[in-house]
């Protein structure tokens, strides 16, 4: 199955953004995060995501845990941290 198809089928029964904890709030942490922590952790560059180093998986203590964030970069984002859960 090609990736396009396989990453439709997941997004069609994965819940909404919002079920899964990404809110009104969870931008206002993200922003202030990012104010504090505004280099990715892998690059030099400008992060833009705050990243969760283990997977949440619905788990909205481990989720709201700044331990567990980190800033990322879109690229490093994308390429390094989504390779290395695979």
């Amino acid at each position: 199955m090609r990736d396009r198809e396989r990453k439709a089928r997941f997004d069609r029964t994965r819940p909404s953004a919002r079920a899964r904890g990404y809110t009104v709030a969870w931008e206002k942490a993200r922003v202030e995060f990012l104010a504090a922590h505004p280099v990715c952790r892998f690059c030099p560059e400008a992060a833009n995501v705050v990243d969760h180093i283990k997977p949440h998986r619905g788990d909205m203590r481990l989720f709201w845990n700044r331990s567990n964030w980190q800033p990322l970069c879109t690229r490093c984002h994308s390429s390094i941290k989504q390779s290395r859960e695979r």
